[in-house]
């Protein structure tokens, strides 16, 4: 059985103030359904961002953090009323996200043994990952099956999270949010079933 995810991008209305500043009758708000904007399944996305299926070994941006304190009702709602078990909640603020490197390296190598083969042009391109004893292989070792090269190899957060792949429009919705509530007023609440 796979891992989904499921969350909402919120905001936290307080007119350029900061969150610790603003009124008291200021409450957050749900502004989009993640999935309206997201709907993939990608163990190394959610193991960078939230450390859930981590296969890659980073050190998680936002790991089990739980909900937040203010939660919006709609979010709340939706965490409850399923009958599945969810697990893993979390967040992580638009600041935290633009404050990322990138570059990054995980912690240690993947799990799974990369296979490469010829692409279009012929040059080599990444086609799985997929996990195996590695037999005392170590990072960096490479051998060929055929015409596959197999390598142990340790990602970074952009080989990942790829800046124009499938989180890039969750990203730019967060940005435009952040531009009128400011950064550490918007965040992304998140969790999973398995």
């Amino acid at each position: 059985m796979g891992t989904d995810i499921h969350g909402f991008i919120e905001y936290h209305c307080t007119h350029g103030a900061p969150v610790d500043d603003a009124d008291e009758d200021t409450v957050w708000s749900v502004a989009l359904d993640l999935y309206a904007l997201y709907c993939g399944r990608n163990y190394d996305e959610f193991g960078c961002l939230f450390g859930v299926r981590n296969l890659a070994g980073f050190r998680p941006l936002a790991p089990d953090r739980g909900l937040p304190e203010e939660l919006p009702e709609e979010t709340r709602t939706a965490f409850g009323a399923s009958e599945v078990d969810f697990h893993s909640p979390t967040w992580i603020s638009w600041a935290e996200l633009a404050a990322v490197d990138w570059d990054e390296p995980a912690e240690r190598a993947d799990e799974r043994v990369h296979v490469y083969g010829p692409g279009p042009d012929g040059a080599l391109v990444r086609h799985t990952k997929y996990p195996v004893d590695h037999g005392g292989r170590v990072e960096g070792d490479e051998w060929w099956v055929g015409d596959q090269l197999h390598r142990i190899a340790r990602l970074t957060r952009r080989d990942a999270v790829p800046p124009n792949g499938p989180w890039a429009p969750v990203f730019a919705v967060m940005r435009t949010l952040a531009d009128l509530h400011g950064p550490d007023n918007v965040r992304l609440t998140v969790w999973f079933d398995s």
